[in-house]
């Protein structure tokens, strides 16, 4: 059903003017050099850690912490504190239950940082840790993290030798990148075996379970890849007791050699909080002094990621510049192209320059899979070069492909090569990860360090599609052969009701929208099956209100969870809608009207819920731009769609 043409046309022009004011907010939001970067801000267990660290570089003395740690502590703990719900515990995303994890680690912070045993809040944390299963059934991470300090035991870990450093078959570029760089600083962490000194009498015996075993769980089938790695990990532990020193002094310097050679031209390690960490307290066992310029260095680029104005005190997990840039200078080409004049000209062509200085051109762990491509493509961070991305890459080309850069020459020359590296690093199956070819050794998941659900980067739906929709903007149609195996790669991953899953947003409906943005580009015809089913599954699955909203709870349950409605998450429904050909059906008139009547005057809309995914059912994202350019977009494609 549609709306009648009288009330179609109000809808379309008051869309129009919505836009403009959402383009001049966001314009507003640039920096003088041309890019454009959020907060990004995740759960408590950032500050748990840095608690962590804390005690691990300045252990108090005498019980007494320094002054200068004591005032950072005392913040963190507050900041934890804050977000502490009503039955005691800590949630990973907003408006969840409590967590398990981020509870113990609330837990631990918070008692090491001097909360009395008897305070309510520690009290009613611990309460809930034990209804939650105790400090056992908290994820391997935690459990290695509390075993630095003789907090559990060393022997119910997980082993994590540096020797896989030295396996062959390029073993440790079969895990994903993430990983990779956490595993290689925490496995010198982990050989040191430092138990590491804690305040006298302090333990977490309190929050062990009665009952409840530490053994590792093994399944009841004859055999499974789980039961299997718990198998070898009793052989590490007894390697660990008895084998080689020489094989394992011989790891452990190939291991701080390749984290010293991914320090350069990177944000720290990998860039991202967890290896960032633990590189730090690896260089600390590898007797590094305080005043080594790397330590210094690793130290400084973590410090950044921290926020403490006075009011607020949090980390980051890593800074999005490249990917806030990419997404928000396209809503801005869009708008502009939609709503007419050349507004937004100059911020475009400051954007195109600031992009095309930090394409990078250093082979990075990629080229371990594609030695012969030449290097090319962006990281997702201000500095990574070890690490460009493909969904960022995808991204940044379909800004480029709306503006122009001031130096024609250079911009064409900077499209070949990220169009000839991004079809370089198609999958054998047709599709496109994050940041490797063929990550997809399914066994590695029965690891017992893999419970934070990441453990592989295989390719997903989400990130096709946008690769698609970017082949598209650079004139590859549907004859090219790696579209055509892209395109056959979403149609098999399209799921049974219509839906495709979203690895790197939540959930279902950011799969969707960009598989069928993606299939639109590829000039796959709106009339097919396939893109009919999956506008029907975004239409039934409306709110009441007109928006659309999913609960991150969808990774848990493998399917859709609906939630309240976001202008994130309503704008991928009607990106999906609208790529799908779905243009003016009552569906897509009220998801605008719901964009429309949300929007504040300053052309911003406000969100609370997390939408963006780190690790699915582990640790999710608040993107704090996502509310401004998705819903931008929306509106702009609708308007382009009618006019």
């Amino acid at each position: 059903m549609n709306m009648p043409a009288v009330q179609q046309e109000t809808l379309v022009s008051s869309a129009a003017r919505a836009a403009q004011r959402a383009a001049e907010h966001l314009l507003s939001l640039q920096d003088s050099s041309g890019y454009w970067c959020a907060e990004l801000t995740a759960d408590s267990t950032l500050e748990s850690d840095y608690i962590l660290l804390q005690l691990w570089m300045h252990p108090p003395e005498g019980g007494v912490w320094n002054p200068p740690t004591r005032a950072l502590i005392d913040k963190a703990m507050r900041s934890i504190l804050d977000r502490q719900l009503p039955d005691g515990g800590f949630n990973i995303y907003a408006k969840g239950p409590s967590e398990i994890s981020a509870t113990v680690k609330a837990y631990f912070a918070l008692k090491v940082a001097g909360l009395a045993f008897d305070d309510r809040r520690l009290a009613s944390a611990r309460e809930r840790i034990l209804e939650l299963g105790g400090i056992q059934a908290a994820n391997s991470y935690v459990k290695i993290n509390l075993s630095l300090f003789d907090l559990y035991p060393r022997q119910q870990c997980p082993s994590i030798p540096p020797e896989v450093m030295l396996l062959p078959g390029n073993f440790l570029y079969q895990m994903s990148a993430w990983t990779r760089a956490i595993v290689v600083s925490l496995a010198i962490v982990h050989a040191s075996n430092p138990r590491r000194p804690v305040p006298a009498g302090f333990n977490l015996k309190e929050i062990y379970k009665a009952g409840a075993s530490l053994e590792f769980h093994r399944s009841d089938a004859l055999f499974t890849w789980h039961n299997f790695f718990l198998s070898i990990d009793r052989l590490l532990k007894f390697w660990e007791r008895h084998g080689s020193r020489a094989i394992r002094q011989r790891a452990i310097q190939a291991a701080e050699k390749w984290m010293l050679a991914h320090f350069a031209n990177c944000d720290g390690l990998g860039a991202i909080y967890p290896p960032m960490m633990y590189a730090i307290m690896a260089l600390d066992v590898l007797g590094y002094a305080p005043d080594n310029p790397a330590s210094v260095e690793a130290r400084r680029q973590f410090d950044r990621l921290l926020t403490d104005d006075g009011e607020r005190f949090f980390f980051e997990p890593c800074f999005s510049p490249i990917w806030d840039t990419g997404i928000a200078g396209f809503a801005v080409a869009e708008a502009q192209s939609t709503v007419g004049g050349d507004f937004a000209a100059p911020a475009l062509e400051r954007m195109a320059d600031w992009i095309l200085a930090r394409e990078v051109r250093v082979k990075g762990d990629w080229s371990v899979k594609r030695p012969n491509t030449e290097p090319s493509g962006w990281a997702f961070e201000f500095r990574n070069d070890c690490y460009p991305d493909i969904d960022d890459t995808a991204m940044i080309l379909l800004a480029l492909s709306r503006t122009r850069a001031s130096d024609a020459a250079a911009q064409e020359a900077c499209h070949r090569r990220a169009l000839d590296w991004i079809l370089a690093m198609q999958g054998s199956d047709g599709g496109w990860a994050a940041f490797d070819v063929n990550n997809n050794w399914e066994f590695l998941n029965g690891v017992p360090f893999a419970d934070h659900n990441a453990m592989l980067d295989p390719a997903c739906p989400d990130i096709t599609g946008r690769v698609l929709e970017a082949l598209g903007a650079l004139g590859l149609g549907g004859d090219h052969r790696a579209v055509r195996r892209g395109v056959d790669f979403l149609l098999r991953a399209q799921q049974p009701d219509g839906s495709w899953y979203g690895r790197w947003g939540v959930a279902y409906i950011y799969g969707t929208c960009f598989a069928l943005r993606g299939l639109q580009a590829a000039g796959h015809s709106d009339r097919e099956a396939e893109i009919l089913r999956g506008g029907e599954w975004l239409r039934s699955i409306q709110n009441a209100d007109g928006g659309w909203g999913e609960h991150c709870s969808s990774y848990d349950r493998g399917c859709f969870v609906p939630a309240e409605s976001t202008p994130s998450q309503t704008a991928w429904a009607l990106l999906g809608l609208i790529a799908g050909g779905d243009t003016n059906s009552l569906s897509v008139q009220h998801g605008i009207a719901y964009l429309l009547e949300t929007e504040q005057s300053d052309g911003t809309w406000k969100e609370e819920l997390a939408t963006g995914t780190g690790f699915p059912k582990v640790f999710y994202l608040n993107y704090h731009y996502y509310r401004l350019y998705f819903p931008l977009l929306a509106l702009s494609a609708y308007v382009k769609g009618l006019t």
